[in-house]
């Protein structure tokens, strides 16, 4: 960058009294010129004051400084003076179309050799055996998306017991506030019926003279409690009261189980669990008023509250104003350990901004043209942090932007019927994308998965991180390179994450089947294949079952009707509980020894 002088302490106006001290402090001669060499000497030295006076004037005079911030001068402004290079392009030039890659953008190639499979084995449903006087009451914690995970394992854990499930709880009093019960927003007539060859499920306690029979006694236990955790801590409890309430479940159940376990969770999650009718319909016209528009669209789930980010401990730039307002934010945790910024971006724990997801798709290859239909909350900074994600991408829409007032009004005082909306058309989108490792992140992958592998972009944050850090000295071509090279395995290709990492709600590895004659031939030409950590892994490990038959009174759900022809992913830094949710962190045997050892949990507020 040009070097600037610095600043004249001295006024102008002295320019001239130093002139002319100059002028008078010559010596004076007497005498007139009386000849021609001594005029020419004369002549000379006027000369030479007048560049004098040229150069004082120029060094006392303050240089003009441009005033533009350093990223918005020209790749010319940025040479150093001496520089003698011709000309150079501009750095960090992002072109208005897309790129042509190597993969489709939309979908995969391999995704028709894979398909959603959670049949029940024979042996399985044969062992259905509902035990009387044994109910299992559970009251689910958080947001949406993370009480989805609790009323999935709250099936599991009914069958583990055989005890009578009664429609679980939905959280109505944490940070979402909102007073919808399970049946408003949830076909509660379709979870029992199609569940009812694994688990009995009623609606309620069991009433004798419109009193309940018997009041449920309130306990907790452990994160990732296995069976046997169950049968050692909960079983006796529900033997000696026959009604058991499971507060704050969330998590609760281990993430490996046998396989049968296994799919069971499959057939909770993506076939028993649906919304309600009047959520689903609003949900379809905000996915075909999307369609309508383009052919293919994005959805972006976009986490960058002010809360979130307090939680968080990240950082993003904004000065002392950004420290104080989420410093202050954050002191509503007095549990939180001090966090260092820069730790957490170097690890991957801080959501991409954005502008960052913006850069990060058209690198990818997504134009300009391509429309994206954003889910979130309070973004912090607002419409002044959205501005260079909507440069990049135009055409931006949300279910607000998309939909009236009057369309909304029934679910707009709900933030879990919201959400619903949101959840529906990022299920329903050619390509799911986001910037952080929430529940609705990683649901939705998993979800994406087991219906045929749709697209679903999740960033590499971890290599992503220096790569905007340093994106000024970059060409565009050198950056987009290098974050196609970085996203490979966050892309959402089958056999991405090898079986049995990650979040069971976001890898559902034993209810994803292979077409058997895809795979020979891919055994045949790629024997061994590298997985998302870099080891080489042999295709003889991936399961391989028949397909799930929905024959259960000819229960044929909306979600079967989906062709499977896209995919999602999750990548390594997702093995951790949550980024969000693991900043407390006591391991599975320290929780086994103490069940209540994690009581409060205020990182369940930003899961969603």
């Amino acid at each position: 960058m040009r070097k600037k002088r610095p600043k004249s302490s001295l006024p102008c106006p002295n320019l001239f009294f130093f002139v002319f001290f100059v002028l008078s402090s010559m010596p004076r001669r007497r005498h007139r010129l009386r000849c021609p060499f001594l005029a020419t000497t004369a002549f000379s030295g006027a000369a030479v004051l007048v560049l004098l006076f040229i150069s004082l004037l120029s060094f006392f005079t303050p240089p003009f400084v441009d005033h533009r911030p350093e990223n918005q001068l020209s790749s010319f402004e940025h040479l150093d003076i001496h520089e003698t290079e011709p000309e150079r392009d501009i750095l960090f030039q992002v072109p208005g179309e897309g790129g042509r890659l190597k993969q489709d953008l939309w979908r995969s190639k391999r995704a028709g050799s894979f398909y959603g499979c959670s049949n029940a084995s024979k042996k399985f449903e044969g062992e259905v055996n509902t035990r009387p006087d044994r109910y299992l009451v559970i009251a689910t914690s958080g947001g949406l998306n993370q009480q989805r995970t609790g009323i999935v394992d709250a099936v599991v854990a009914a069958r583990i017991l055989n005890a009578t499930l009664i429609v679980p709880k939905l959280d109505q009093k944490s940070f979402w506030k909102d007073a919808s019960n399970f049946a408003e927003i949830f076909d509660v007539g379709w979870f029992i019926s199609f569940l009812k060859k694994d688990v009995k499920i009623l609606k309620e306690l069991p009433r004798k003279g419109g009193k309940v029979i018997r009041a449920p006694y309130n306990m907790r236990v452990p994160r990732k409690c296995t069976p046997r955790c169950y049968q050692t801590r909960v079983l006796p409890v529900l033997l000696k009261k026959h009604a058991v309430q499971l507060s704050k479940f969330d998590y609760r159940l281990a993430n490996r189980l046998q396989t049968d376990l296994q799919k069971l969770r499959c057939r909770v999650n993506y076939h028993a669990l649906r919304f309600t009718s009047q959520i689903r319909k609003m949900g379809e016209i905000l996915v075909g008023r999307m369609r309508a528009r383009s052919k293919h669209f994005i959805a972006l789930h976009l986490r960058f509250e002010p809360d979130m980010l307090a939680f968080s401990g990240c950082y993003y730039g904004g000065g002392e104003k950004e420290r104080r307002e989420l410093g202050a934010i954050r002191k509503r945790w007095k549990t939180l350990h001090i966090s260092n910024p820069e730790k957490e971006r170097r690890h991957g724990k801080c959501p991409l901004t954005p502008e960052e997801v913006g850069l990060m798709l058209r690198a990818l290859g997504y134009g300009n043209d391509v429309h994206i239909y954003v889910a979130s909350g309070e973004v912090y900074g607002g419409e002044e942090t959205l501005a260079p994600l909507k440069a990049l991408f135009p055409n931006f829409h949300s279910k607000e932007t998309i939909a009236s007032k009057e369309e909304l009004e029934p679910f707009s005082s709900f933030s879990s019927r919201m959400a619903a909306l949101d959840f529906i058309v990022c299920d329903e989108s050619d390509a799911f994308v986001t910037n952080n490792n929430g529940n609705m992140a990683r649901i939705l992958a998993g979800r994406r998965r087991y219906f045929g592998h749709k697209r679903t972009i999740r960033p590499n944050a971890k290599k992503l991180n220096s790569l905007f850090l340093n994106r000024s000295n970059l060409t565009w071509e050198a950056f987009s390179s290098k974050v196609r090279t970085y996203q490979r395995g966050f892309m959402g290709e089958p056999k991405e994450i090898r079986p049995g990492r990650g979040e069971f709600h976001e890898n559902p590895s034993t209810c994803i089947c292979e077409n058997s004659e895809a795979k020979k031939n891919s055994t045949i030409q790629n024997p061994l294949r590298v997985n998302s950590s870099g080891r080489k892994e042999g295709l003889s490990k991936f399961i391989s079952e028949p397909a799930y038959n929905h024959d259960v009174d000819n229960h044929d759900g909306e979600d079967d009707s989906r062709d499977a022809d896209e995919e999602p992913e999750l990548p390594d830094f997702d093995d951790e509980e949550n980024s969000l949710q693991a900043k407390s962190a006591l391991n599975d045997t320290e929780l086994e020894n103490d069940p209540l050892a994690r009581s409060e949990d205020p990182e369940e507020m930003f899961s969603d």
